[in-house]
């Protein structure tokens, strides 16, 4: 009982309610790895902790509910792949973020997500009940260029996914360059790295006509 309160104790001085906890990176002075998760395991089936998945557990905030308030996948997600510690080293992609810019209405049936953490071009793995799928980046990813990326990203794809087309689809994509400080001086030194399909996509969706251009910069 005693070592199960010094885990708790130190979760506890460490962790906020509702903050991911993975055992992969919890390291307790003076405790062996297996002393750990035999108490995590106990601490658990006592209540004071919550399982989110394997390996992955949490204090639970009190809420009106019995059970609790549950984890946020989103803040598993960006704990997991999208941060190094405080630094930027992924982003989401796809149809999601096609689907938060409104480019779509399709729901995304996996989160698609670019990181440096991804050892291989693309891993699909399971996170609770959700499929996510694990691309390796173009260019390694940091707080300065993810943006960019990002948008690079879906203009490999805008228009195989994308629901609105034509004068919409331009107008949308500039107010989104516009609104990230996203300039085409930003994206040329990564441009190489991408399929050369991009810059016809580019075209496609107005990107490289003149007057969609100098209505950017002029803005």
């Amino acid at each position: 009982m005693a070592l199960m309160n010094d885990v708790y104790s130190y979760i506890e001085s460490n962790y906020q309610p509702n903050e991911p906890i993975f055992l992969s990176e919890l390291s307790i002075p003076g405790m062996k790895a297996v002393s750990v998760r035999q108490q995590m395991k106990k601490l658990t089936e006592s209540g004071q902790l919550k399982r989110f998945d394997t390996g992955i557990y949490y204090i639970p905030k009190k809420s009106m509910f019995r059970s609790g308030s549950t984890l946020s996948v989103d803040e598993v997600i960006r704990r997991k792949y999208l941060a190094d510690g405080e630094n930027c080293c992924g982003y989401v992609g796809g149809i999601l973020f096609a689907n938060q810019l409104g480019l779509t209405t399709q729901v995304p049936g996996a989160y698609e997500i670019y990181t440096n953490k991804a050892t291989t071009d693309y891993r699909e793995t399971q996170l609770a009940n959700l499929r996510v799928i694990l691309r390796k980046p173009y260019c390694t990813i940091d707080e300065k260029n993810a943006e960019t990326l990002q948008f690079l990203d879906l203009l490999k794809e805008i228009v195989d996914i994308s629901e609105v087309d034509g004068e919409e689809l331009t107008n949308r994509l500039i107010s989104y360059m516009k609104k990230k400080s996203i300039g085409f001086e930003s994206m040329r030194p990564f441009l190489p790295y991408y399929p050369e399909r991009i810059y016809k996509n580019m075209y496609e969706v107005g990107l490289l006509n003149g007057v969609s251009i100098c209505t950017f910069e002029a803005g």
